[in-house]
């Protein structure tokens, strides 16, 4: 580093270090890009959980009707 003389900016007499300006630079958009990848799997993931209950709360309404069609079968046989 150049000593520095009666005043002025810093940046007149320090060097500056392109390198290391480059690697801070790439860690903070890696940073940001995990982020942005953490929260889109957070949303895919909310996403999935409302599928799966839509799903099952299909596969509950079949098979309730089915019992009900079943029910209302045996009830036709054994009242005739």
């Amino acid at each position: 580093m150049t000593a520095r003389r009666g005043g002025g900016s810093r940046f007149l007499y320090d060097s500056f270090d392109a390198t290391a300006a480059r690697v801070e630079a790439n860690e903070r958009v890696a940073e940001e890009r995990w982020a942005g990848l953490e929260f889109r799997l957070k949303q895919i993931e909310g996403t999935l959980e409302r599928v799966e209950r839509r799903i099952w709360f299909a596969v509950y309404g079949v098979a309730a009707f089915l019992l009900a069609q079943g029910v209302e079968l045996l009830r036709g046989v054994l009242l005739k």
